[in-house]
């Protein structure tokens, strides 16, 4: 678990499953396990993403950071999966 982002607004950690965990990365497309923890510090609320989601966040920072971005930047792109944390959990 590693704090990758820190604001007033919002935090992100990282959760890294160990590389002896790890499938063969060619199998499975390129992704690898684990995943990122958003949390909305005004509204209390979390999600944690895995998978092609995840990928896709990490891509969208990647591509963010090039820009030398300000909190406001980050902060309004982290912004984009909010609404995700406003879904309820539903067990079947």
């Amino acid at each position: 678990m590693q704090m990758l982002y820190n604001s007033e607004n919002f935090a992100v950690v990282e959760f890294e499953v160990p590389a002896s965990a790890l499938e063969d990365e060619a199998e499975i497309g390129g992704l690898t396990r684990g995943g990122y923890e958003i949390v909305d510090k005004f509204k209390r609320k979390e999600i944690y993403i895995e998978g092609a989601l995840a990928e896709s966040f990490k891509q969208g920072v990647e591509a963010l950071i090039e820009g030398s971005p300000t909190v406001e930047d980050i902060d309004a792109y982290i912004e984009r999966f909010s609404s995700l944390m406003l879904q309820p959990v539903v067990l079947h």
